[in-house]
């Protein structure tokens, strides 16, 4: 009796039936034919009510649904979600969906409307793009059925706390695993290398065609065949790659809902694909006050999964970061020499010049790469129309920030330092090319 209150609802016909009753009483008291009218009404209400009723529970499931989630979200990326509803009545059925989104994402107001046909299906999707990695709790999917009629709807509830991780962006990672396989790079948006010097894997001894490097000739495979021949290279594979995350405070700062930590993490993730297609060993490393997480480079395929277990685990503790503390562990970890993709941020001159005798001594061991971020809001801000005084103060403000960044980039280079300095979106496309320049270029 309990469960048939709970999920027995009225509709608003029968509100607004009730409604025009209770004035058809009001008005009796002065127009008296009303009275018995309103009586009639009110017996006609209650005897459909009561016949709807009964053939809306006359089916113990008379609808049936499931929501279909995924194994894992990926995070910053739109996620579907698909729902099937199946209605097992024997006359049409107008339904209200109402799926219990999880709390993260701050939406109380979904609801769908359809009209299911007699034992018919009806599939629908809606998509979440979660902001943050973590476990994401759903409630019930409640489907009120009602008859054409309307004035009862009865609730049937599903999938009772249900739950899904998300993590770092999986979907980026697929988006830009074409480059693994594509040596031509000629995707939009990812630049084509010139290939200096020969720091190169032999490959095999092929036939000169237009366009082979001519210093590359083979004097004694052409004189062997009549053919003038040339060795062909290819990168050399099997280098040791880490990519180094700053998990500080300084990585907390939000572009577009998503942290910059989680920018770094996404881009980490879709990057060491890469990586590793390119039969490169890879390894990671986050720090703040202390080493948090350190992973040996390797290359093997599963490794990209302990990569993922991993940055879907990362916490920053709001402190600041030890970058002596990260010399000396890379100094003891780190033996041989790798390429070093370090995800970071400054915000002022005077931060960078406190860390910049850590970054000359890494560099001096290992090819490190700096990757810090343009501060976008800044951008919008000084190409803001000025109207007032207060706003070309903030404008000249913005532009000295903005500048010290291009004087932060410049003097990492100055000491022989590379470096990225990237908007916050153009992170994974930006580090993907720096490693393939300096895959091209040899210099690891």
């Amino acid at each position: 009796m309990i469960q048939f209150i709970k999920s027995l609802y009225l509709g608003s016909r029968f509100f607004y039936a009730l409604s025009i009753i209770s004035v058809c009483f009001l008005f009796s008291n002065w127009i008296r034919p009303l009275y018995i009218v309103a009586w009639l009404a009110l017996l006609a209400l209650g005897l459909i009510t009561l016949f709807e009723l009964i053939i809306i529970y006359n089916a113990k499931n008379g609808i049936k649904a499931n929501r279909l989630l995924p194994d894992k979200f990926s995070n910053s990326d739109e996620n579907a979600i698909p729902i099937r509803i199946y209605n097992a009545y024997n006359f049409m059925i107008y339904a209200e969906i109402i799926d219990e989104i999880p709390i993260q994402f701050q939406k109380r107001d979904f609801l769908k409307k359809c009209i299911l046909s007699p034992q018919q299906a009806f599939d629908f999707e809606y998509l979440l793009r979660p902001v943050s990695r973590g476990e994401y709790h759903f409630g019930s999917l409640h489907i009120y059925a009602s008859s054409k009629i309307g004035l009862i709807k009865r609730r049937y509830s599903f999938d009772k706390a249900a739950m899904v991780k998300v993590y770092p962006s999986f979907i980026q990672m697929k988006k830009y695993d074409f480059l693994a396989i594509d040596n031509r790079l000629t995707q939009f948006g990812l630049k084509k290398i010139r290939r200096i010097g020969h720091t190169m894997e032999f490959e095999q001894i092929k036939e000169y065609v237009q366009g082979d490097d001519i210093r590359t000739v083979n004097w004694k495979a052409t004189a062997k065949h009549g053919n003038l021949m040339v060795n062909q290279y290819q990168d050399e594979k099997s280098q040791p790659i880490y990519a180094i995350i700053d998990a500080s405070r300084v990585m907390k700062m939000p572009f577009k809902e998503l942290s910059l930590l989680d920018y770094a993490i996404n881009s980490t993730l879709a990057f060491s694909n890469i990586a590793l297609k390119k039969h490169d060993k890879v390894g990671m490393l986050t720090f703040s006050n202390t080493i948090q997480n350190f992973l040996p480079s390797s290359g093997k395929k599963t490794h990209i999964h302990t990569i993922s277990e991993t940055l879907y685990n990362i916490k920053t503790n709001f402190l600041d970061a030890d970058f002596g503390m990260l010399y000396a562990h890379t100094k003891r970890q780190i033996t041989q020499r790798s390429l070093l993709l370090l995800f970071t941020n400054f915000e002022h001159i005077s931060a960078l010049k406190r860390q910049l005798p850590y970054l000359q001594a890494l560099a001096k061991k290992h090819l490190l790469v700096v990757i810090f971020f343009e501060n976008t809001e800044l951008h919008a801000l000084i190409n803001t129309k000025a109207e007032n005084l207060e706003t070309i103060y903030d404008q000249t403000i913005a532009q000295q920030f903005a500048y010290d960044k291009k004087v932060m980039a410049t003097t990492l280079q100055k000491h022989g330092i590379q470096t990225i300095l990237t908007s916050p979106e153009d992170l994974t496309v930006n580090t993907i090319n720096k490693y393939l320049e300096i895959k091209a270029r040899g210099l690891l």
